[in-house]
């Protein structure tokens, strides 16, 4: 694949940064991703390679962007099954099943949420300079539910910039143990790495982590668990689970932040991210996707409501 060649003329009055004039012309493009192409020499004014990112341009002044194809990320593609909720041009929702990885890592190549992706549409366009399905967000492990991918450049930048300007809204389902001090309220913590285990999370003391935010409200109580439904503002690390810790109501069967042996009979933890909200690209009104919890999780709930 050759590179892509894009020629532009600065017929402006007033002076403009290069990277910022750079982004109106391939919106496609995030600033991040024109800068970098920048920096790497792809750029040239005026004949000569530009040597940095706020140079000011001119009336007159022409320009020239070398963009090179994706660089292979090594990920295959393989054959997994989707259960994929939405779909367009643009992007896709999909409803990731419990165990499933999304991105390879140390100890998970294979399998994964991306692998899968790339399997059922090998020709997704490469994100960010990578061929690989644009992330903009993620899910751990053992959590169920709705997850995002980008289709394009484009759409990444857009999806992007609504998680970070946290527009979206996210609503998760999670069984407790025990019951929150009160049935509905805020939870205000920051969250950092546990500084005893540096492979888990923590709560830490204000300024030593990341703000996290959560809003919770019981769906229904029982005599020793709870369903509560959360919106998380942010999106940090295992923070619903650090927040259910937190509140005194550890997620069931969470091994890392709860009770070490479950309360119930699950072999995962009871979250599920059930429903999202958000605007996506080129549209105004937002589009509300949801995925009813998954069998095993049914089943546990039902042993709940049988012993009250």
């Amino acid at each position: 694949m050759s590179d892509r060649i894009e020629k532009f003329h600065y017929d402006e009055l007033n002076p403009d940064r290069l990277d910022k004039y750079l982004v109106s012309c391939l919106p496609e493009f995030s600033r991040a991703r024109v800068q970098g192409l920048i920096l790497d020499g792809f750029v040239t004014v005026n004949g000569v390679t530009a040597k940095k990112a706020g140079q000011i341009l001119e009336d007159g002044f022409d320009i020239e962007v070398r963009i090179p194809p994706p660089v292979p990320s090594g990920l295959i593609p393989e054959d997994i099954p989707l259960d994929i909720v939405y779909e367009n041009d643009d992007l896709i929702v999909v409803n990731k099943p419990a165990g499933m990885v999304v991105h390879p890592a140390a100890g998970h190549y294979s399998g994964t949420l991306v692998n899968a992706v790339l399997g059922y549409d090998p020709d997704m366009e490469g994100i960010g300079g990578e061929e690989r399905p644009g992330l903009v967000h993620r899910l751990d492990k053992e959590t169920s539910g709705l997850i995002i991918l980008a289709k394009n450049e484009r759409a990444h930048n857009w999806l992007q910039d609504q998680f970070r300007l946290r527009k979206v809204e996210k609503t998760y389902l999670a069984l407790v143990d025990g019951k929150p001090p009160t049935p509905s309220g805020r939870v205000e913590a920051p969250i950092g790495r546990d500084p005893s285990h540096r492979k888990k999370m923590a709560i830490v003391q204000p300024g030593k982590g990341r703000e996290a935010v959560s809003e919770y409200k019981t769906i229904e109580a029982f005599k020793h668990h709870t369903l509560l439904e959360f919106h998380p503002h942010t999106g940090r690390t295992h923070q619903i689970r650090l927040h259910c810790q937190f509140l005194g109501c550890p997620i069931v069967g969470d091994s890392v932040y709860g009770k070490h042996t479950p309360t119930l009979t699950i072999d995962r933890h009871f979250l599920h991210a059930f429903r999202l909200k958000i605007i996506l690209p080129g549209e105004e009104q937002p589009h509300t996707f949801e995925a009813e919890l998954p069998e095993e999780l049914k089943l546990v709930l039902e042993e709940v409501k049988r012993h009250g």
